[in-house]
């Protein structure tokens, strides 16, 4: 298994590193386009698998077999490789775990709640400061004169339900974001059992934790076994736990949040990057990584194509409406790309 910096990722020409980069365009299916008064003016391309209810795939546009870097999308089998370590979490507490929080003060009220039963303080979570996401929040701290600080971080969650796991197994709280830390090959060992597929790169994620790779495929797997699982146990009460709280996944104005808030029964967590998984109650399934790392698409083209899997998505409203502006007002929109209005389109034919 290569173990690289982030930052080499991008810039070694090792051949672990380069191996993990498509060798031709014709490994790219077109997935979004940016449509501005009638013209293409941008195009998204990555990679994009979809899960049909039996788990047989329905779609595999571009490589699904790429190995990318799933960024915030793996929180929720961190979270479960938490719990199955002895991490005494449930409910909104495990939902923070598995999310991308917003920064607002209940998102920090549940990161100490987890911390105090750890009995640890914020001193001892390893992401970095931060201001919250959440723009009212972070107006008000800084008109009450309060500096960044970890608990804000967007993944505090995470870190928090890491240092628990450690303080129930009696594992050193100290190294616990290191890559070799029983925590975290039982993070790896978990990603690799519920993708079913092999970890081939050990990143550094922007919060510091290890980040491990996994295949677009594997990303799509993982969120179908979570919400497939059954009742009670560890991966299912993930699942339910972030569709029950899904505020505490993201926030206020979160497309993770308003996307289980509005679509019932749907698993949905997006990472940086461009990197997506969501899965219906019925176990069809959608990941997808953007190459240029832009998000904006991401949410939209997971609802169509899991409306084309026969998912009933009518309420996700505005998340399936991103226009264009000109002047302030719509002159265009973010719409799916040739590959997947190609495949939507078939797929309509067939049923």
């Amino acid at each position: 298994m290569a173990t690289l910096p982030s930052s080499d990722l991008a810039a070694s020409s090792a051949p672990a590193a380069a191996s993990s980069v498509p060798a031709a365009a014709s490994e790219l299916a077109e997935l979004a386009v940016i449509v501005r008064s009638g013209v293409i003016e941008s195009r998204h391309f990555g990679w994009l698998v979809a899960l049909d209810a039996d788990g047989t795939v329905a779609a595999d546009l571009g490589r699904g077999s790429t190995q990318v870097l799933p960024r915030s999308t793996t929180k929720p089998l961190q979270a479960l490789a938490c719990v199955l370590a002895g991490a005494d979490l449930s409910g909104e507490e495990l939902a923070i775990a598995a999310g991308s929080h917003t920064g607002e003060d209940a998102h920090v009220d549940a990161v100490r709640r987890i911390l105090d039963r750890a009995g640890l303080d914020e001193s001892a979570l390893g992401c970095p400061v931060d201001w919250p996401e959440d723009e009212p929040t972070r107006e008000r701290l800084i008109r009450d004169g309060e500096t960044r600080s970890r608990v804000r971080m967007n993944c505090s969650g995470k870190h928090a339900a890491m240092l628990l796991a450690c303080a129930a197994n009696g594992w050193d709280t100290a190294t616990y974001l290191d890559p070799e830390h029983p925590l975290q090959q039982l993070v790896r060992q978990t990603v690799e059992r519920v993708a079913g597929t092999a970890v081939e790169y050990t990143a550094i994620d922007g919060c510091g934790a290890p980040l491990f790779s996994t295949t677009v495929e594997g990303l799509a797997r993982s969120f179908r076994a979570l919400v497939t699982a059954p009742e009670g146990t560890p991966e299912r009460l993930v699942a339910d736990a972030m569709r029950a709280h899904p505020f505490f996944v993201g926030g206020d104005n979160h497309a993770n949040s308003d996307t289980m808030t509005r679509v019932p029964g749907v698993l949905a967590k997006g990472g940086a990057e461009g990197v997506i998984g969501m899965a219906a109650a019925t176990g069809q399934a959608v990941a997808m990584k953007i190459v240029d790392g832009n998000p904006r698409a991401t949410t939209l083209l997971a609802l169509e194509v899991l409306g084309a899997l026969g998912v009933d998505v009518a309420a996700a409203g505005s998340l399936v409406e991103l226009p264009v502006l000109g002047g302030g007002v719509p002159v265009g929109e973010i719409a799916a790309g040739a590959d997947v209005t190609a495949w939507i389109a078939a797929r309509g034919d067939v049923q």
